[in-house]
């Protein structure tokens, strides 16, 4: 397929910051600085200092830092977890797989946790909640947190799609108890292979996340209980300490297209658009993506192929509907309309003007707009 407008276009992201990176990668190879260096350390602090958070832990994937926070949490059979199906597996599966049974709220027109259902889901069995901030705009969290409290519950924030993103004057990821983070390359901000951290601003609970990560080492030669292998590399954290730097430049880029997006295919009437940039006062979204629903979905997006135009379905099948995980039990009918609806549009900051213009011109002729 000869692509006009990739959906993330990895050549060219290369091509714009390889005389940048190619130092910095060097220089950390050069210095033997592989692993639990001083890049790790300096983009731990930058990492918090952006999120105004007290301490960030560096993991090697935002799965294993949820896996991580499950160990520290102790959470195991007879606990529930609850949280959403419009999702990734890995926000419940490391809590499932130490026995924990999850309980599912269906989704709003945002397409987050519809938090007016939570206190119909928590129980005295409630340990965590899990919101999850997704396509880079935050969940109510007020209201999460008052649902939390009234069982005795902890908050742990899925933030894997919202780094940068605020409700209410505070950054996602500072609610609860911890957040993580999803550095896959296809994210905000994306590292060169699999990355992930974990923000809290309990220090004990950070220094037991140290050990956990590290096979329970409070020393190079000194134990502390089990652990796992769960460390981001120094040459990762070399490079995404470069990226945090360019990323409050580079959210601002995809608000910038999210608007022409916006002016483009806000009167299609067959067509639902996010929440725009300066729409919601509580929120300040940074578009991880753009999704867009339709009953047309799966038409529109063999037209856009058609058109050399790379889009994404997140996700086709609703995580209770898939083969082998036993929750076909529950009826979450928002959720379930959304996977056979939403499509998601390109949403990069190497995106042209013209690029999102022939994607938004695309999508005209399909609507006959």
């Amino acid at each position: 397929m000869d692509w006009r407008v990739r959906f993330v276009d990895y050549p060219e992201q290369w091509r714009r910051q390889r005389a940048e990176l190619l130092p910095i990668i060097e220089d950390t190879i050069a210095r033997g600085d592989l692993m639990l260096r001083q890049q790790l350390l300096d983009f731990e602090e930058h990492l918090a200092a952006f999120n105004s958070s007290p301490r960030a832990v560096g993991v090697s994937n935002c799965t294993d830092g949820l896996r991580l926070l499950a160990h520290a949490l102790d959470i195991g059979p007879g606990d529930e977890v609850v949280s959403v199906a419009h999702t990734f597996i890995a926000t419940v599966s490391p809590f499932v797989l130490r026995g924990a049974k999850p309980v599912f709220v269906d989704i709003g027109d945002d397409h987050l946790m519809d938090t007016s259902r939570l206190a119909d889901a928590v129980t005295e069995r409630t340990k965590v909640i899990i919101p999850v901030h997704l396509n880079g705009r935050t969940v109510d969290m007020h209201a999460v947190g008052k649902a939390a409290a009234s069982v005795g519950a902890v908050v742990l924030e899925d933030a894997a799609q919202a780094l940068g993103a605020t409700f209410d004057g505070r950054t996602a990821g500072t609610f609860g108890l911890a957040s993580t983070y999803s550095f896959y390359p296809a994210k905000m901000l994306g590292a060169l292979g699999d990355a992930g951290a974990v923000l809290t601003g309990d220090q004990d609970l950070a220094n037991r996340l140290l050990r956990l990560r590290d096979h329970g080492r409070v020393q190079k030669a000194e134990i502390d209980g089990w652990g796992y292998n769960c460390r981001l590399d120094n040459l990762q954290a070399a490079i995404l300490d470069y990226r945090l730097s360019k990323l409050a430049g580079w959210i601002e880029r995809r608000r910038e297209l999210a608007r022409r997006y916006d002016e483009r295919l806000y009167d299609i009437e067959a067509l639902r658009i996010p929440v725009g940039p300066d729409a919601d006062p509580l929120r300040r979204d940074v578009y991880q993506n753009y999704p867009v629903t339709t009953e047309e979905r799966d038409r529109l997006f063999e037209h856009l192929r058609a058109d050399g135009i790379e889009t994404l379905i997140s996700w086709p099948i609703p995580l209770h509907h898939q083969r082998g995980l036993g929750l076909d039990h529950w009826q979450l009918p928002r959720t379930e309309q959304l996977c056979r609806q939403v499509l998601s549009l390109p949403m990069q900051v190497e995106l042209e003007d013209w690029q999102v213009d022939h994607v938004a011109d695309s999508v005209r002729r399909f609507f006959g707009a």
